[in-house]
């Protein structure tokens, strides 16, 4: 077992699930700022964000909801905020570059490819939906495309990184996006230390088997070498099972609300119980838990006072 300080990333409330499924799910800028603080606060050093339409709940690329966080968490932390550049399937490019691209973040997510992107399955179990939006949303995923193009990451990485000095978090959902991070090297678009996370268990991506994370790290290995750290998100149930394996290998691990309710069998009361329970795991395996300030000199990061909010 390496012995290192391990980066532990809360997605605080993403796109996916929807305010029916728990009432525990930020929505509100005041309920993100809260929550994200409070994370850091428990050991977060690197906080992912989206936003959501204040009203009902539904994500929105907008920079004004954006904005109405950013400097609030900004003011109040020393994490590293990593705005998405997914956003939602529903969204076009631009929508998803948007908040980015005026507030010019340390770090920002990339999806390494186009995918099915598969939220439908959700629908299965029976609920009383608070919006009309929810089931609509999960429903279109069923037939569409999460688009990320070449086209689109390099307008992405020229833009943001290029543009703006922002690094990335690569998010990779299976094997072949790995290869193409490795396409993007190898023209120079992108440089090292990579920030690779590992996504398991969406539905059109891989599968949360202990195999296929072993398999993405031997794959890793081979591409990128020591230029890179490795991170795992796991959805739903298998995120704890995934992370604590993913820590115990060498990597980084990612919790919050973006990719599980839970914490254990229970719906997690806030994104910090998560970040806590992860901490006793990391303790429980004797690893120490990186600060903003190990993770920014791990990943290369421009700085805090750097940023556009």
């Amino acid at each position: 077992m390496a012995r290192r300080k391990v980066v532990i990333t809360c997605a605080v409330t993403g796109s996916v699930h929807t305010p029916t499924m728990s009432p525990h799910l930020p929505v509100t800028p005041d309920q993100i700022a809260a929550e994200a603080i409070a994370a850091a606060e428990a050991g977060a050093s690197i906080l992912h964000l989206h936003a959501r339409d204040p009203e009902n709940g539904r994500p929105t690329a907008d920079p004004d909801v954006f904005m109405q966080f950013l400097p609030r968490i900004k003011q109040a932390t020393d994490a590293v905020i990593n705005i998405t550049t997914g956003g939602s399937s529903l969204m076009t490019l631009d929508q998803r570059l948007a908040a980015p691209l005026r507030a010019e973040p340390e770090m920002c997510s990339l999806n390494m490819g186009s995918m099915n992107f598969g939220l439908f399955p959700m629908l299965d179990k029976p609920r009383e939906w608070k919006h009309e939006w929810e089931p609509q949303l999960l429903e279109a995923t069923r037939d569409t495309i999460f688009k990320n193009t070449f086209a689109d990451m390099e307008t992405v990485l020229e833009k943001l990184g290029r543009g703006c000095g922002t690094r990335f978090e690569f998010e990779c959902y299976d094997v072949g996006h790995l290869y193409s991070l490795a396409h993007f090297r190898d023209r120079g678009l992108v440089a090292g230390p990579l920030f690779i996370q590992f996504v398991f268990g969406i539905l059109g991506g891989i599968g949360a088997d202990p195999e296929n994370l072993t398999h993405m790290k031997r794959i890793a290995d081979k591409l990128f070498g020591a230029d890179y750290e490795f991170s795992v998100l796991a959805a739903g149930r298998h995120q704890m099972p995934m992370l604590s394996m993913a820590a115990a290998m060498g990597g980084n691990v990612r919790v919050g609300l973006e990719d599980s309710l839970y914490d254990g069998r229970a719906l997690a009361k806030s994104n910090a119980d998560q970040v806590r329970r992860i901490r006793a795991i990391l303790d429980g395996l004797s690893l120490e838990v990186a600060t903003p300030a190990e993770a920014r000199e791990m990943l290369a990061l421009k700085g805090g006072d750097r940023v556009a909010f």
